[in-house]
């Protein structure tokens, strides 16, 4: 494995496609960049091979990104901190490693989800377990991991409470493909970031059944009335939920099929069980854990979102995906409200 002689660099924390995607991104930006992964096999593979042939493959490496499983290594001098591993292993991550994060040093995080059990945001999990790093960011928007390393065009939106954290990430991932827009709605841009996979499930599995156009574009749009209702009642701004991390990532995640959690709709429309799903995707499938947290803060906020209900409906009550279209149907008209 090459011996990492960097100064100060981006370090991206976490070797899947999206961390692999960002911190290809970010290295042919021209910027130092130590990318970590928790498995030392993989990582010898990505130093040999120079790609990510797992999960981003043929797509090779830039010159200036480099590979390390060594997390003490990589968090000994970052110039700021990109998180990109699954948003349910968050708090054990932060709570063993805590003592690896430097105060001053800015945290950055692109995962999309909540916290199983509890349904927090990242922002509050990194705040209860890193209460000392002040510097945090998230990042989010209609991404997929293969065309942001190919380079194909891309916009974002960078939420943080920090002004000058907030204008370093967009000067350093802001590029000729790649467009970021700044917010300080951290509670909208999570929550649009994770309610969009659940929507995603419906999408796939209302295609899968063969229910066509029309059927896509209504629950997309009552979708978004659902994800607006749930945000605002916890503080997001309405706006946001307009913006990409809101509606354009609702649109790009229930209509392409390189979204794993709308072809986990579309496998369960099929008859497969969720463990063949797993199986099938082989990556995280972050719409499932979800689901379960948004019915319950919902539940806490007297929201209804009756689509991600059907969906949690189906995924942990082995209720039939015709049943649940039926029950969304047969709903009382009304007027529409967002």
């Amino acid at each position: 494995m090459a011996v990492v002689d960097q100064t100060h660099p981006i370090v991206v924390l976490g070797a899947g496609s999206w961390g692999t995607a960002l911190a290809m991104h970010l290295a042919g930006s021209g910027h130092n960049v130590l990318l970590w992964g928790n498995e030392p096999e993989h990582i010898q593979l990505l130093a040999e091979q120079r790609c990510n042939q797992q999960y981003l493959p043929d797509v090779p490496f830039p010159d200036l990104l480099q590979v390390t499983a060594d997390l003490e290594q990589a968090l000994a001098s970052p110039a700021w901190i990109l998180i990109a591993i699954p948003s349910h292993a968050y708090r054990p991550f932060l709570k063993k490693n805590a003592s690896l994060f430097k105060a001053g040093i800015g945290i950055a995080w692109a995962s999309k989800g909540l916290e199983n059990g509890s349904g927090k945001l990242i922002h509050q999990v990194v705040a209860e377990e890193l209460p000392h790093c002040k510097l945090t960011a998230v990042m989010s928007g209609p991404t997929f991991a293969g065309e942001v390393a190919r380079n194909l065009p891309t916009s974002i939106t960078v939420a943080s409470e920090s002004e000058s954290f907030s204008r370093q990430l967009t000067d350093d991932l802001h590029s000729g493909c790649f467009r970021v827009y700044r917010s300080h709605d951290l509670v909208g841009v999570e929550l649009g970031g994770a309610l969009k996979n659940v929507l995603a499930i419906a999408a796939g599995a209302a295609d899968g059944l063969g229910f066509g156009a029309n059927t896509r574009a209504a629950l997309i749009t009552r979708g978004l009335a659902e994800m607006m209702r749930l945000g605002e009642a916890m503080g997001g701004k309405r706006e946001t939920f307009m913006g990409l991390a809101g509606v354009g990532d609702l649109i790009l995640t229930c209509t392409d099929n390189q979204s794993r959690n709308r072809r986990t709709g579309l496998l369960l429309a099929q008859g497969k069980s969720l463990e063949q799903v797993h199986e099938e995707i082989g990556q995280a499938i972050e719409g499932i854990k979800t689901a379960r947290e948004v019915v319950r803060l919902a539940q806490q906020h007297d929201v209804e979102v009756p689509i991600s209900e059907q969906v949690y409906r189906v995924l942990y009550e082995n209720c039939p995906i015709k049943d649940a279209v039926h029950t969304l149907l047969s709903r009382k008209s009304s007027q529409e409200i967002i």
